[in-house]
Order: C-alpha cells, then sequence, then structure tokens
C-alpha cells in the first residue's frame, strides 16, 4: 500500500492532527472550524485503515465500568471441587471503585478543593449516580488502607536534621464527649532534603503540647516553627535546638505599619526594612554548603542582628506595650533567642514559610468543605493530604502518584512499602 497521501487525505489528516494538537474534542473543533463532525468521524476511520498515522483523539473525562469475568472450573476425573479464578488486587476489595476512580475524588477534593456533594453532581451529570456518603466512605476506608505507606513516609521524615511543624483549626462534627462546635486541629510536618521531601499531615482534637510530644517521639533534630508555645514540651524533653520564624515577626510590624499616618514612616517601616535586608542576605546564601552560609551570616546578618537589637531596646521604653507597635515589639522581643538561632547553625533557615506553604492547601479546601464530620474522617483527610502535598513536594503529579499507589499497594507485602516513596520512581511519572 502506497503511504503517500493525496489531497483529500492530507486534508482531513491535518485537520484530525491540529485537533489533537489543540486537545480539543471533534465535536468543538468541527464547530469551531465550520466542518461537519460526521466527516471528521468517517475520515479519522478511513485513514486508519489506510494505515496512515491519526493522532489519538482528545477525548472527555468518562466513566466506565470495567467487568472482571472469573471463570469457574470443575475436574469431572477428580475431587478437588470447583475452582475459581483470583480477583484483582483492590485497595477497597469489596467496592466497586477503581484506583483511577479513588484517585480522581481525592486530588479533586484534595487538591482542587471540591466538595464531595459536587462531586456527585458531576458523576451524575456523566450519567453516574453516586451519592456522597458512598465517596466518603471511599476516601475514610482509602486513607485507612494507605496508613502503613504513611507510617513508612513518617519513619523517614524522623531522620531529617531539620523539619517545620505548624497547625491550623478544624471543626469535627461527630466527636465523643465533644460538642460540634468546638475547634480541632490539623497538625503538619515538613522536612528532608531536596528530591526526598516529606510532608505529612495528622489530625488531633488538642492543641496541646502532648501532640507534638507523640508526633516527634524520639526525633532530637532541630525543629522551626511559629511563636506557639506548645512546642516548649518536646523541645525540653528531646533537648531540640528550637528557631523561630522571622515571616511571623515581619507580619506583626506589618500591622503596625498599617495603623501609621498616611504618609509617614515610623518604627515599623524601620524593623521592616531591616528584616528585609536579612532576607537579601539569604537570598545570597541559599546556594551555599552550611558552612559558608554560616560565613556569610557572621559577615552580613549578625551586625544587621546586632543593630536590630539595640533598637528593640531603646523601642521597648518608648512604645505602649498593647499598641499595634507594642505587640510586634514584644512579640520580637520574646521570641528573640528563637529568631537568632540561625546565626549559630547554617542549616537553620530564616522561617517557617515550608511548612506555611504545606499547610495552605488545606486552608483553602477547608473554606468549601468547612468541616469534617468523624474523627475518622479528619485521619483520611490527614492521610491523603500527606500524599498529594509529598507528591507535590517532590515534582510529581499528584493524581498519577495516588493512581499508582492506589493501584499497587494491595499487592505490596509492608516490607515493599519503600518501593512506593515518591524519590523512588520519580522518573516514571510526569511533573
Amino acid at each position: 500500500m502506497s503511504r503517500d497521501l493525496n489531497s483529500t487525505q492530507a486534508f482531513w489528516l491535518g485537520h484530525l492532527s491540529y485537533a489533537a494538537a489543540l486537545q480539543m474534542p471533534l465535536s468543538a473543533y468541527a464547530e469551531a472550524q465550520a466542518v461537519t463532525l460526521a466527516d471528521l468521524m468517517a475520515w479519522e476511520n478511513r485513514l486508519i485503515v489506510q494505515g496512515f498515522p491519526v493522532p489519538p483523539r482528545c477525548r472527555p473525562a468518562r466513566i466506565e465500568v470495567i467487568r472482571h469475568v472469573r471463570h469457574q472450573y470443575a475436574c469431572p476425573a477428580c475431587e478437588e471441587g470447583v475452582k475459581i479464578a483470583p480477583a484483582p488486587a483492590k485497595l477497597l476489595p469489596k467496592s466497586n471503585a477503581s484506583a483511577t476512580l479513588l484517585a480522581y475524588v481525592a486530588t479533586a477534593k484534595y487538591q482542587d478543593a471540591l466538595p464531595l456533594y459536587r462531586h456527585s453532581q458531576v458523576f451524575a451529570r456523566h450519567g453516574a449516580e453516586i451519592p456522597r456518603n458512598t465517596l466518603a466512605r471511599w476516601m475514610v476506608q482509602a486513607g485507612e488502607r494507605i496508613a502503613p505507606l504513611i507510617e513508612t513516609l513518617r519513619q523517614h521524615l524522623l531522620t531529617a536534621p531539620l523539619f517545620h511543624m505548624d497547625e491550623t483549626t478544624l471543626q469535627v462534627n461527630q466527636e465523643a464527649d465533644r460538642a460540634a462546635s468546638a475547634t480541632s486541629y490539623m497538625w503538619v510536618q515538613r522536612g528532608g532534603p531536596p528530591g526526598q521531601q516529606v510532608v505529612l499531615f495528622d489530625y488531633d482534637a488538642s492543641r496541646a503540647g502532648r501532640v507534638p510530644v507523640r508526633l516527634l517521639g524520639n526525633y532530637a533534630g532541630r525543629l522551626i516553627t511559629d511563636g506557639y508555645e506548645g512546642y516548649a514540651e518536646v523541645v525540653r524533653r528531646n533537648g531540640l535546638t528550637h528557631a523561630g520564624c522571622w515571616a511571623h515577626a515581619r507580619r506583626k510590624f506589618v500591622e503596625a505599619q498599617k495603623v501609621q499616618p498616611k504618609g509617614k514612616t515610623g518604627k515599623a517601616d524601620w524593623a521592616l526594612n531591616q528584616i528585609q535586608k536579612l532576607y537579601g542576605v539569604e537570598k545570597q546564601a541559599k546556594a551555599l554548603e552550611p558552612d559558608a552560609r554560616y560565613a556569610l551570616r557572621e559577615q552580613k546578618s549578625r551586625p544587621l542582628i546586632d543593630q536590630l537589637r539595640t533598637w528593640l531596646d531603646k523601642s521597648l521604653m518608648q512604645v505602649l506595650p498593647r499598641s499595634a507597635l507594642g505587640k510586634a515589639l514584644h512579640y520580637l522581643d520574646n521570641q528573640w533567642p528563637r529568631l537568632t538561632r540561625f546565626l549559630d547553625d547554617g542549616l537553620i533557615p530564616l522561617d517557617n514559610n515550608p511548612a506555611e506553604n504545606a499547610i495552605r492547601p488545606f486552608v483553602i479546601g477547608r473554606k468549601n468543605w468547612l468541616f469534617s464530620h468523624t474523627p475518622s474522617g479528619a485521619h483520611a483527610s490527614a492521610a491523603i493530604y500527606s500524599l498529594i502535598e509529598t507528591a507535590k513536594a517532590n515534582g510529581l503529579s499528584p493524581y498519577d502518584y495516588l493512581q499508582y499507589v492506589f493501584a499497587t499497594l494491595p499487592t505490596l507485602d509492608d516490607d515493599d512499602l519503600n518501593t512506593l516513596l515518591p524519590w523512588q520512581w520519580k522518573e516514571t511519572l510526569p511533573i
């Protein structure tokens, strides 16, 4: 068969190739290009039959039912009974949810902040009736099934030389011995070297110091947090090097700057300028090794800190403590030992922004779905958020990562869970 295209074949193959390049369904492309959809589809089939390289068509998201036929066999000549083919391994054995469907729902809710009742509406438009309660049960069960992998990630995190922590509020409606309006908390931990980052979420009804004690175990490295005093107990118990967050200190002075008379500069402006200079040094030090970063800070950051300390001691005596500026000054004074700890250790960063950035997707999602009905739902959310944010921190597609984990986990023993860590097979997934 000749592979040469005539003019008509070239015309229609060009349209099909252009539609594929634009990632447009044929119906939309036909309308946009004023060609006939029937002709496009007819020539698509004709060119395929003729052996020409027709690009794959862009198809809208669709729901498919996958049937697994398990044949039964019996030998009439022996007494071994009826044999049935084994069922494919599934994350949720008694569910009709595939790994791809579970990954889609999890990504849409926990990455894209789409509440489950809207999922149900979307599925209904595609002809699939999946109640919100069913979707919620799937997410809870998936969260329970990935718990061993979460524990594997936790053990890796606890080997990091430093990590960041933060927490934010969460409402759980049906929690034993607590009112539905009671405030609970989602905690986040982040650490690890570049390319092996771990982000872990944990749910707890309390914000007390016992929670960091539970989460950190025997960890004895460096801990970076905001100014919350609830971390003091674990710092004392474990002998941690505890560093503070200059971003929080800066935020206090920004608030003070906002209440200054318009057109005038004051102490808040001077403090912000000094903090900005510290960040300028950090920008220079970003690519350096810890020893070189320490030396640069000794040369450039320590004089700035000394100037700031002298100014702070003087200003504390001049400003009312309950004013916006007074609150900023007292925060800086109270946090001073933690805020200046970066000068003594080239590994310690200037702020807690990695944890702040990791917890932000949860905060955005909370604005949409508002609360968790049960503690099991909150724990499941924590587990799935952990996988999604860990995937993102390592440059992976969350959907592809979740799909792989959900499909592969049922086939693995606990000893093989290391193979599911993102950096073990990162090159196999698209960014």
